[in-house]
């Protein structure tokens, strides 16, 4: 998998006008903007999209607010920040590329295209992308503060899949975003930092991963004993003789695994035989 770590002054500009205020001098500067300038704020509002499908080449029609902001020592500042926070990402993914790439071909079995992540300051504390398939460009920048490089590391992978698998099964994106969070909040991290992160992710969810659960061990090609091993690494129980293995699912890739999920959600999803612990 290729990764490119990019700063862009068109989006990061952009996020820094539209995103959350990141000090008390930018929260100045875009009231003076916005009293002066609201007319060029309201054209390159619909810039955000042509960013992300045209980054390379981008022009804007109205540069107004882009090169007000470029002039200025606060932009300078954060510029530099910025760069220095893009070398951090760009050192945890040298790190751990390889295996991750490793990993991450083993759990979605699919190849994944070249990827551009425009890095932003990260005090705007966003993760965006264009939700087109076609568009390679995830855009990263969050404190993570408080976690280690494998939980940002993960953060970036699940954005990018995330991004990849689009508005896929849209209908449905409760099952989706509940595989999604098993196989990169979940069994990705688990394997980059060698220890269970199966109590991670979106509490709302949290019923229905359990439910999927013994299915996405099937998935990752585990038996009954395998399962056992499983059950007691991440803490999450269930009674394995109930279910019959699907072997077939060993062998699918990420896409026609949601769409097994899916097609047999009747009787995935029981209610009376959840064990909870």
């Amino acid at each position: 998998m290729n990764i490119k770590f990019l700063v862009n002054d068109y989006m990061l500009i952009w996020n820094l006008l539209f995103g959350p205020s990141i000090s008390e001098t930018v929260h100045k500067m875009k009231q003076k903007l916005w009293m002066n300038y609201q007319k060029q704020y309201g054209k390159i509002q619909k810039d955000r999209n042509l960013l992300f499908m045209e980054q390379k080449n981008f022009i804007p029609d109205d540069d107004t607010l882009y090169n007000l902001f470029l002039e200025t020592e606060v932009y300078d500042t954060i510029k530099k920040e910025t760069e220095k926070y893009r070398l951090s990402l760009l050192k945890i993914w040298d790190e751990n590329k390889k295996e991750a790439s490793s990993i991450l071909k083993e759990l979605l079995r699919f190849d994944i295209k070249p990827y551009k992540v425009l890095v932003v300051h990260p005090n705007l504390e966003v993760v965006d992308y264009s939700k087109d398939k076609k568009c390679n460009i995830l855009v990263y920048g969050k404190k993570n503060k408080d976690k280690d490089s494998i939980q940002i590391l993960t953060d970036l992978i699940y954005g990018i899949v995330k991004n990849e698998l689009g508005n896929y099964q849209e209908e449905y994106k409760e099952i989706v975003q509940a595989v999604l969070e098993l196989a990169i909040q979940n069994e990705f991290c688990t394997r980059m930092s060698k220890e269970s992160h199966y109590l991670v992710g979106d509490p709302t969810l949290k019923f229905l991963k359990r439910q999927i659960y013994p299915y996405w061990l099937m998935y990752l090609g585990a038996d009954r004993e395998e399962m056992l091993r499983y059950m007691m690494r991440d803490k999450i129980a269930f009674d394995a003789e109930k279910y019959a293995i699907e072997g077939e699912l060993k062998k699918i890739n990420l896409y026609a695994f949601i769409d097994f999920c899916i097609k047999n959600q009747r009787y995935i999803v029981k209610i009376n035989e959840l064990e909870i612990n």
